[in-house]
């Protein structure tokens, strides 16, 4: 393993919380979380630890915006410049803040540039547009009994209100704009509380939030860890909606607490997806696909395929490839150009993927590949593949958030939906195949929220992703966005023909 590289970070943020459009200390300024580098496990700063009182003047803050003439009457376009000013100032930081979100979560540079920053200016973007093409419905209608009247009615799609934005911590900035970018846009307003595992990038934000213009209240950022500052931001009776990625157990929670005040959710949750290579699949594409489709971002991916269902005719000649590419990738600093794996977020996750290997073992799966951690500091653990795996093993169950794949052999394609389903998540599931009706045909059949045709991982802002079952509530992204953050209101208008002298 490489030794760890010093980071090209020039400034960190001030670690203060966004609170009514200025960067201020929580009313107990003395608790403090400690920010630590995965690949190192040395400390880089402190930021504060909030609790109810800060998350409520945090959310009085957002009700009072959104309560405002000023945001209530601001044009919808002018939502949208508030977006695009936001996205040219991460565009003119995106160096520094990539090299902060890997410092901070472990994900490569290379990475965090090319594709976590990239999301987050267009995910501005995308939704600065959505902002103006806000649209309702026309209806004409009949009284009940006659009468000298005429109806007109129509639709408005409202804003919901206070959005509380809780995102975790392997999609740090990604995540904030996720939360932040189609609230804004449809006129709700924000607060914000991001893991506290993952702050810095969310902390900078805020920061050019402030930078952008964005009207006091609009956006507020509290810092803290879940069961207190979370909690309390669930909880509060002001708050309409929540919009959740993270945890299964914690997406439960969060579902029961809300429905005591029938507060509306969108849950992006866990999952155990499935990769199923057909035997007519193109295994130069399907091997090094799968084997991406596990071990990007460690393996730190809620849509990570990490059931991988292959046909007996090609099982062997598959594991033999998935193998080579897990032995043969090179772990190490997230700073280093040739370093294809970084760190995993912690040392506790780090040990949680370990136990969860150490079971699979004992309950009679094989380790092909990894298994092992390496020596050095940070949270490192080896690409790992298992084989021999059963149905109804733990590591088939639950979810590991690690690089660590379970394989599994299939005879029919029958069966390989059955085992595909058998999961109490359904968020995504790859199929590899040149049979284009086979691939349609089976799409259909996967439980899943996102089916990939010979892709793994490829999201797009302007298709909607969430998942069934276990794996969450809801949708985001594209128009889906707009019925997760509004809610339609009806306006009928009785018109008296006896009023009018035609």
């Amino acid at each position: 393993m490489a030794t760890a590289l010093q980071p090209p970070v020039q400034t960190l943020p001030s670690g203060l919380i966004l609170l009514d459009g200025r960067l201020v200390e929580p009313v107990r300024p003395d608790r403090m979380i400690t920010s630590i580098d995965p690949a190192t496990g040395k400390p880089i700063m402190q930021f504060h630890a909030c609790d109810a009182e800060d998350v409520d003047r945090a959310v009085q803050s957002a009700q009072r915006c959104f309560e405002s003439d000023a945001w209530q009457n601001m044009r919808p376009l002018d939502r949208g410049r508030l977006l695009e000013r936001l996205a040219l100032l991460v565009e003119r930081d995106r160096e520094q803040l990539a090299a902060l979100e890997s410092l901070d979560s472990g994900k490569l540079l290379a990475v965090t540039d090319a594709i976590d920053l990239q999301f987050t200016i267009d995910g501005l973007r995308y939704f600065g547009g959505w902002a103006s093409k806000i649209t309702g419905e026309y209806v004409t209608h009949s009284p009940l009994v006659p009468e000298p009247a005429i109806y007109r009615a129509f639709t408005q799609r409202r804003p919901v209100g206070v959005v509380a934005g809780i995102t975790p911590w392997n999609f740090p900035i990604g995540q904030a704009i996720q939360k932040i970018a189609p609230a804004i846009a449809f006129g709700c307003t924000v607060v914000l509380k991001p893991s506290e595992e993952t702050s810095l990038t969310t902390l900078r934000l805020g920061e050019l939030i402030i930078e952008a213009g964005f009207p006091a209240g609009a956006v507020n950022i509290v810092t803290g860890y879940g069961a207190e500052a979370g909690a309390a931001l669930v909880d509060h009776p002001l708050v309409r909606k929540i919009a959740f990625t993270g945890s299964t157990g914690t997406g439960q929670r969060i579902m029961e607490a809300a429905a005591r005040s029938m507060k509306r959710v969108t849950l992006e949750l866990g999952g155990k997806s499935p990769s199923i290579v057909l035997p007519d699949a193109d295994l130069d594409r399907a091997i090094p696909g799968v084997a991406g489709a596990i071990f990007a971002n460690s393996g730190q991916i809620c849509t990570a395929g990490s059931r991988l269902l292959v046909h007996s005719s090609i099982y062997d000649r598959v594991m033999e490839g998935v193998c080579k590419i897990a032995s043969d990738i090179k772990i190490g600093s997230p700073f280093d150009a040739t370093t294809q794996m970084g760190p995993l977020i912690s040392a506790r996750q780090r040990d949680r993927v370990a136990g969860l290997v150490a079971k699979g073992l004992e309950e009679g799966a094989t380790a092909l590949a990894g298994a092992q951690t390496p020596d050095g500091e940070g949270w490192y653990y080896r690409p790992t593949v298992l084989g021999g795996v059963e149905r109804d093993m733990t590591v088939m169950r639950e979810e590991i958030f690690g690089p660590v794949v379970c394989a599994i052999r299939y005879d029919d394609v029958a069966d390989a939906i059955r085992i595909a389903n058998d999961t109490p998540f359904g968020l995504a599931a790859s199929i590899w195949t040149r049979d284009l009706d086979r691939a349609h045909i089976l799409a259909d059949r996967i439980d899943a929220g996102t089916v990939w045709l010979n892709t793994h991982n490829v999201l797009d802002l302007a298709m909607p992703f969430g998942g069934n079952k276990l794996s969450g509530v809801g949708r985001e992204f594209g128009s889906e966005a707009l019925q997760a953050f509004t809610e339609p209101k009806a306006v009928c208008i009785r018109l008296d023909l006896g009023a009018a002298d035609l």
